[in-house]
Parts: C-alpha cells; structure tokens; sequence
C-alpha cells in the first residue's frame, strides 16, 4: 500500500453540488477534478438513486456548475464557461436526450440560479457596471468582450476588491429568464432576459416565491455607504406589477442560498446579531406575509448555520433543512418552518458539504476520514442512509489511509478541546514499541472556524501523516461548533487565549510514548497563520514554522482587506480608536522574540488576506535573523489551498513538508534554505541553481 501524497491531489475527484430529481429517482452533481497543472475539468454527473453507476450528463469543456432541475424534471440546468473563458453562462439540456443550449450571453456571469415553480422562467444574477446596465451588456454582448482595465484605477468604495479581483464598479443584480423564448430566439438575441433590479447598491440571493413573486436582500447604507453596513432590506418583486417592495430587515453577511421562500409566501432568511456580528451565530427567520410575523426556529440549536451549505425549504413547505458545525462534525437538522417543535437531527457524521431535500429523501455530498467525498441519500428522517457513488474508490485501492483517533484535554482554564490525532501508515505500537515520530500541529482558519476529521483538510492531513509525521488538530476556544459563548471565548484576544488551548492539545498528545515532544512544527493558513506567527513569537515550543496566508499585522489588514468588519467585530474597535492595542495584538509586533525557523506562504492576489502585513512580517523576520523565506503564488487567492491551481496546492504542501524536514532529526535532508531549487518538489521548476542567494528569497 501507497501513503497519501501531495502530488497524489491531481488524481482527487471532488463530488460537489448535489441536486435531486423532482421524482427523486436521480441525483445531479458536479464531478470536478485537475485537468492539468494550471486548472480544473467539471462536469455534471448523474446517478441513479436506486444504486446503479453514475454516468456523465455533460460534455467535458470547461467547468460546469450549478446543477437545477426543472420543476417537471424535463430540463437540467447548469451554469458553465464551455467557450467562454472565466465568464459563466447559462445552459439547459433536455434530459430525455439532445444537446445542451446556451440561453445567455451576458457579459456579468451568471449566479444563484433557480428555476421559477412552474419551470417557465429562471432566475438569475450578474456582476455588472452601471455602464455594462447602460449598454445593455447584461442582455447580450459579443463572447470576445473584454473591458479596458482602468488606467488609472479609481476608486470611491470601501470595498474595491474581493476574491482576486478588483471590483471596479460592479455590482449584484438579479435577472429573470423566459425559458421558451430564450430556446427560440437563442442566447445572442437577449430578448429573453430581463433586469429587475438596479442602482448603485448589491441585490443578493433571489428566490421564488410563487410564479409571479421573487424575494432578494438589498444592502442598506450607513451614513451613506452600502459597503460599510451589515444591515440588509428585504424586497418582494411583483413580476407582473413590475414593482419591489420592502417587508423586513436582517443583518449580517447574505450570500447564495441566503433567501428561501415557499409558494404561499414563508420567507425563511439568515440572520445574525449586528451587535460583535462576526462571532455571533447565524440564525434563520421566517417572515409569513400573509400576516407579517416573524420567528427563529433555530433558536433552539446553539449552533450557527452552516458556511457554504446553507438550508432550504422541503417540498410541502412544513419543515427546513439546515446543516451546522457540531462538536467535530456537521449536522443535517429538520427544522420546524413555525418553530413549534424543537429541530431533529437527521444525519451526523463526517463532512456535509452541499444538500438537496426532496419529497422523501435528502441526497448530500459528504467526506469521511476514510474518502474525500462522495453523494449520499437519506430518507427525510434519517432512518435509512445509502451511498451512491465512489468517485474515487480506484485511488484509494491501493492507499494507506489512517484513522484519526479523537483527543479531549482541558486547557489551563479548565475547558474541554476536542481534538484529533492521525499516526503515520507505518506506525504500528505493539510491532515497534519504543519508536517515536515528530509532531506537526495544524491550527485551523477563520477564528470562527469548525474542523473535522475530513472536509477541504483530509488530503492535508493525510498526506503530511504519509510523510511520517504525527499530526493533531483541534477546535479551540473561538472555534464554532460548541455554542456561541465558546466562538465568543476570544473576543479581543485571539493569540493568547487560543495559543493556550492549542498548547494544551500539544502537551496531552505529547504524553503518548510514540509523539517526540523535541520535535514539534506548526503551521495554519488565514487565522491559521496569524496563529503560527503568534505562536513563534510567544514560545519557544516549535522546532519549525510554516505561516500560511495569515494576517500579521491587525492595522494593516483592517485598511486593506474586504473583511475590515471582522477586526470591529471581534476586538470592538478600530485603529483610529486603539491604535497600540490592535499593535500589540499583532503577531508582528512580536517579531523581536522569534528564533523559530519560519517559512511564509501567500498568495499574490489575495483580497481577503492581502499580502501586505505577510510583507511587513517577513522583513521583520529577515532583519531580526531568523531563517524565513517568502513563498508568492501568482493569480491565486485566499481560497489557495481549497480551489487554487492544482500545482500550487501541491507546492504549497510539498514545501511545508520539505520546510518540516529541513529541522527535524528524523530526515536527512537539509534545510530548504540550503537544497536546490527542485530539491523535493515535484511541481516546481527544474533548475541546476541553489534556490536563492540570500538577496532575495521571495518565489
């Protein structure tokens, strides 16, 4: 058997997006995967639930998305940028046979799609300009348009950019589509879609209500700026009055999915606390229009709604489906529409990433310890749950994958982490009593974050125990999953409170024979890396660092990053108002203290985690004599070690593993500092040359 390893990633298939049919006899996905170094192929993939193989619904040209059946299940339809470069467009295809269609021409993308209840018309969203709105490219512009990159930029939001582009002037706005004219007339004529929105402001996560009736959340101003709010209006849309109007408000972060509405007019909508909004958990609401009440049925969980897999309405309108992070899991909950009874969990185990509710199944994509991911069915109870497809069963024939054992400690305060500790392949206790391994602690994003024993981290994981190293995780004070007094546990102190946690997990999993306790590496990516660089500069503790798209220095990242929100959120305040403070809670101001051994790794176009503070700590590094490097992957963002070029995410975790190597006794090899540029890596470029001359050690 084969251990798990980094280049091993571009033989990964990812089972996403998970769509049953209106019968509930087939379910939908995206089966995506590298196609080479630089990108992906996905496809949409349909598989029977009654057990038979999944077959290949779509052709194989560009990346397919966002699978939706028709309400009669005649159609499939799916964004996809098959001949278009990075704009998605809209696709229907007949599912009793024939060929796909293109019914869009647009020049901002398409998003959140949905099918209106009587399949006529389908609703959509695009990025776009007001000059794009004005010249009617949203209707149809020409596949070869490309707009005039600003020179100079100029700028008058306090969001310009996001992702890994500038946003330079666009904004959200939602589109409806008549289907039979569209297949008519054909995508170029633009007759068929319609704007219903406008204005300098995002309209975000259209639904239908019933066929005449859209629901969408509008950014609502403070003192005049939309970007600078968290207060959102919700909207009701009459498509034959051709008019919109306000019913509700919420506040919080609404993306995709964050609307969902039942035909006789329940509008379910995610809400959070303004008030420390990014520790806060996310609630549903449910407004009924017919008579304008409003109530939280999830009340009752302590749990936050899930990020990236939301919930939605089943078929009948009685109940919702939700998932949450739920102490080393996450949880699929049925939750009453009018909250007269308390939620049941339906399903829990592994990773949900994506669900589908039917008449009288769930179909759910999921990871486990034991596979990256696969689709699932459940009945809507949870009685009986079966598995449809192994996408990557010929992979893992012949790989040595290791169960993670789950560790509870305390920490100095006297509460309970939970934590996970996964051995290399090779070990084996009772066959070699005595042997012992190096240690390497994985400290996860967000702060408020949820990690499991699978999920976007199984490959990671996997991988770094194949290398022969230990590997622990944990769930920190900070963390969601526990309640929101535990997210709220590091309100104005991220560093220390979760450093002692972490510390903590360090010292427990330490006691067991086989862990080494000399040789301890760390290393996290976002919150991840600012704790890394927390951690290096407050003990001594690590043999050697691995500081990954990490924030560095609070100031700096609170006037560059489209998250400024999360500082004010989760320290109350600003740098104008306690300029020493926010320093002195910066792992940068703690540079001084740093001997560790400390590789930095960011990407270039990182707008949620700019580069600049990983700049400013690098120097620092540099100047107080520390090893470091600065490792820059170009076109990539935050989303790197998730989504980002299949040789990237390969380097990113074969250069950790080689940093690790460099200072640890049980490897030959040298420092990374000292071997040749190609030393270890298979995705980086050949070259006969040391990898740097000291002068500068930026890639």
């Amino acid at each position: 058997m084969n251990g798990i390893a980094a280049a091993d990633y571009h033989e990964l298939v990812h089972a996403e997006a998970p769509q049953l049919s209106p019968s509930g006899e087939r379910v939908a996905f995206v089966r995506r995967g590298p196609d080479d170094g630089e990108s992906y192929t996905a496809t949409i993939d349909v598989v029977p639930v009654g057990g038979d193989e999944p077959r290949q619904f779509t052709v194989s040209d560009g990346v397919d998305s966002s699978p939706r059946w028709s309400p009669d299940g005649s159609y499939l339809a799916f964004a996809s940028t098959r001949g278009e470069g990075d704009r998605q467009q809209l696709w229907v295809l007949p599912t009793d046979g024939g060929e796909a269609q293109r019914v869009t021409s647009v020049v901002g993308g398409i998003g959140d799609l949905e099918w209106s209840p009587d399949g006529s018309r389908l609703l959509v969203t695009q990025q776009v300009t007001a000059a794009d709105r004005e010249s009617e490219r949203d209707r149809t512009v020409d596949p070869d348009y490309e707009p005039d990159a600003p020179d100079p930029r100029v700028i008058d939001r306090s969001i310009y950019r996001a992702g890994t582009e500038y946003l330079d002037g666009r904004r959200s706005h939602v589109y409806a589509l008549d289907l039979e004219s569209a297949l008519e007339d054909g995508a170029d004529s633009g007759d068929a879609i319609t704007r219903l929105t406008d204005g300098d402001r995002d309209h975000v996560a259209p639904t239908w209500g019933d066929d005449e009736t859209i629901y969408y959340a509008r950014k609502l101003p403070e003192n005049g700026d939309p970007d600078d709010s968290l207060r959102y209006e919700l909207l009701e849309y009459d498509l034959e009055e051709g008019s919109e109007q306000a019913f509700t408000e919420t506040t919080g972060w609404l993306g995709p999915g964050a609307i969902d509405a039942t035909e006789d007019g329940r509008v379910a909508f995610a809400f959070t606390p303004e008030e420390n909004a990014s520790m806060r958990q996310t609630e549903i609401r449910v407004h009924d229009r017919t008579d304008g009440t409003e109530g939280t049925p999830t009340a009752p969980l302590d749990r936050t709604i899930g990020h990236r897999c939301g919930f939605e309405w089943a078929p009948g309108g009685d109940q919702l489906y939700v998932t949450t992070p739920d102490s080393g899991a996450r949880t699929l909950w049925s939750v009453p529409g009018d909250g007269s009874t308390e939620p049941t969990a339906v399903y829990r185990d592994g990773t949900i990433a994506g669900f589908s509710v039917g008449t009288d199944a769930v179909a759910f994509v999921q990871s486990e310890w034991d596979h990256p991911g696969d689709v699932f069915v459940t009945t809507r109870a949870g009685a009986e749950t079966h598995r449809l497809t192994r996408v990557n069963d010929d992979y893992l024939a012949d790989r040595a994958v290791r169960q993670p054992e789950e560790v509870r400690f305390e920490s100095d305060d006297g509460t309970e982490i939970q934590g996970w500790v996964l051995t290399p392949p090779a070990f084996d206790a009772d066959a070699s009593p005595g042997e012992t391994y190096p240690l390497a602690v994985e400290i996860h994003g967000g702060p408020h974050a949820h990690w499991t024993t699978s999920g976007t981290m199984w490959h990671e994981f996997q991988s770094l125990a194949a290398a022969g190293y230990v590997v622990f995780w944990c769930n920190p004070r900070g963390s969601t999953g526990y309640g929101e007094d535990y997210a709220m546990a590091i309100e104005r102190d991220w560093g220390a409170v979760t450093l002692e946690d972490v510390l903590a997990g360090v010292d427990h999993v330490c006691e067991q024979e086989y862990v080494d306790d000399e040789e301890v590496f760390v290393t996290g990516g976002s919150f991840g890396g600012f704790m890394t660089a927390w951690a290096v500069g407050n003990t001594d503790r690590f043999t050697a660092a691995v500081s990954q798209r990490g924030v560095y220095d609070l100031t700096g990242f609170y006037g560059s990053t489209d998250a400024f929100t999360l500082i004010e959120g989760d320290f109350g305040t600003t740098p104008w108002d306690e300029p020493e403070f926010l320093w002195e809670r910066s792992p940068v101001s703690h540079v001084p203290e740093v001997d560790t051994p400390t590789l930095v790794m960011h990407s270039d176009q990182d707008y949620r985690t700019p580069a600049n503070t990983a700049e400013l700590f690098y120097l620092g590094l540099k100047k107080h004599g520390v090893d470091t490097r600065m490792v820059r992957y170009p076109r990539e963002g935050h989303e790197l070690s998730r989504s980002g070029e299949p040789a990237h995410v390969v380097d990113r975790l074969e250069r950790t593993t080689r940093w690790f190597d460099g200072y640890s006794e049980y490897s030959d090899a040298p420092p990374a500092l000292e071997r040749g540029r190609g030393d270890g890596l298979s995705a980086a470029e050949t070259d006969d040359g040391d990898e740097s001359d000291g002068s500068d050690s930026s890639e």
